[in-house]
């Protein structure tokens, strides 16, 4: 709890004091689980192209395997159903 407090009140102090801003580093975590294992990574704002780079052709290289789906056509009702 005490923790928090000190963070809040750091929160409060820069506040009213534009000229002790520093601009952080904004950070996205991300989540990926297969039933089985989980992974998380953080990548950081500036990695943010690399890594969606990385991602696509990881996504691109597996994606080969995969079969469409067949299109389901309306097949009429029967009058029975009607």
């Amino acid at each position: 709890m005490q923790d928090i407090r000190q963070c809040c009140h750091h929160v409060k102090e820069m506040k009213g004091h534009p000229e002790n801003y520093e601009p952080a580093d904004n950070k996205c975590l991300l989540r990926a689980s297969d039933g089985k294992k989980k992974i998380s990574t953080v990548v950081s704002s500036k990695e943010v192209i690399k890594f969606q780079m990385a991602y696509s052709n990881l996504l691109r290289a597996h994606m080969d395997g995969l079969k469409k789906k067949d299109k389901k056509s309306k097949s009429k009702k029967t009058k029975a159903t009607q």
